[in-house]
């Protein structure tokens, strides 16, 4: 038998919805990265961008576990000294709740222009309302 390696101009992409409405951060974070890679589909192939577009809405409604929410950091730096910024968690989702969603998901795809192409496939909103009836997406539950 041969082994099946799936083309460039085969791949087949879907649109789908996940609400991430009352779901906690990292699971659903590792499922939509997942589903951006391709690793659902059976001609995933590690090398290839086989994964479908995701709309992920609700993103104010997402939540964490224990005492995450009063401990959780995120990191950014000027590139000065001393140019180092530590933005609560409280603080980001009161300001930009669909980054908190896309900055998990980031860090889970492979960090290499592979994986910034995977990223870009991505679409993260507060509320319910999205852009992007016309492409038809259907919804994912998780």
């Amino acid at each position: 038998m041969k082994t099946f390696s799936v083309k460039a101009a085969d791949i087949e992409r879907d649109w789908l919805i996940v609400d991430a409405r009352d779901q906690v951060l990292g699971r659903l974070a590792t499922q939509v990265a997942a589903i951006l890679r391709g690793k659902h589909k059976p001609t995933f192939t590690p090398h290839l961008d086989v994964g479908d577009y995701v709309v992920v809405i609700n993103a104010k409604h997402v939540r964490l576990t224990g005492r995450k929410a009063d401990q959780k950091e995120y990191f950014r730096h000027s590139g000065y000294m001393g140019g180092e910024r530590f933005i609560p968690f409280r603080t980001m989702m009161a300001r930009h709740p669909e980054r908190v969603i896309e900055m998990a998901v980031k860090g889970m795809l492979p960090k290499n222009a592979l994986g910034r192409k995977m990223y870009g496939k991505l679409r993260v909103y507060a509320g319910s309302e999205h852009p992007h009836g016309p492409q038809a997406p259907r919804q994912l539950d998780l």
